[in-house]
């Protein structure tokens, strides 16, 4: 993992080379539809506060837990007991990523959602209620984390949600073969080079041409960025966006050349 320095000299770096988020000069139609109506749309939506206020009270939770950790480790806590409140400072995707996945969703109104790394539940929450016709099947390893998570969901009221509980290597491919098909997936569960890429593997096996993959953390570390470039290379993949905390995959064949952008967010 970079340190916080490393992590913030790429952000700027990033930031002052991206395109700017005003989608003009960008040559790419689904790109620039993307900028506009979902990059910056800035209305405050109903979920935002219900969401928010579930996130608050997991800031304020001193409820202390057992940890299961089948990725790649935590650089913050090295003991599995740990505080609910300490693990929604460090783990949850901050709002206004996680806002974007709600906004996401609802644009593109994707009937099957898949999460890899439920954590306690605040992304899930947001991508089942950006579109409340979905089902979104979400993955986590931790049986104690889940449980918190499925409480969130409870309360939130969500009946669009599927979680899975166990370790990834045992859980994603009967769940995916299940499926059959995914419309959006969200890659939040291992921040190692080899699984991402097994992850990113599977989901292809089962995409369609309007599959829309999301990864979380791709320059978190080099290893993150490997897997990043890799995934870039990929014959399928014909359009990617990096917002330098998560990045966007596309693989519609319609597009007539293979196109990769970073935008200012």
């Amino acid at each position: 993992m970079y340190t916080r320095f490393q992590l913030a000299k790429k952000y700027l770096r990033y930031y002052f080379t991206a395109s700017n988020g005003s989608g003009h000069g960008v040559h790419s139609p689904f790109v620039f539809d993307f900028i506009a109506n979902v990059l910056t749309d800035k209305k405050i939506y109903d979920s935002y506060n219900k969401i928010e206020a579930q996130r608050k009270k997991l800031l304020a939770n001193t409820a202390m837990i057992e940890v299961e950790n089948f990725g790649a480790g935590s650089a913050v806590f090295k003991s599995n007991q740990r505080v609910v409140k300490d693990i929604a400072a460090t783990s949850l995707k901050p709002k206004k990523y996680a806002q974007l996945l709600f906004r996401i969703a609802q644009y593109y109104k994707p009937e099957t959602i898949i999460e890899l790394g439920t954590s306690l539940g605040i992304t899930t929450a947001y991508l089942a209620s950006g579109n409340s016709h979905s089902k979104v099947y979400t993955c986590e390893g931790s049986k104690n984390i889940a449980a918190i998570a499925e409480n969130n969901f409870s309360e939130l009221g969500l009946k669009n949600i599927d979680l899975i509980k166990g370790d990834f290597d045992q859980t994603i491919q009967p769940l995916l073969s299940a499926l059959n098909k995914i419309n959006l997936a969200f890659i939040d569960g291992n921040h190692r080079k080899e699984p991402t890429l097994d992850y990113f593997s599977q989901l292809l096996n089962h995409s369609t041409n309007t599959t829309i993959l999301i990864f979380d953390d791709i320059h978190w570390s080099a290893e993150m960025e490997a897997a990043w470039t890799t995934i870039q290379s990929n014959p399928a993949v014909t359009l990617t966006i990096d917002l330098f905390f998560i990045g966007i995959v596309l693989i519609n064949n319609d597009f007539k050349v293979t196109q990769h952008f970073s935008v200012a967010y």
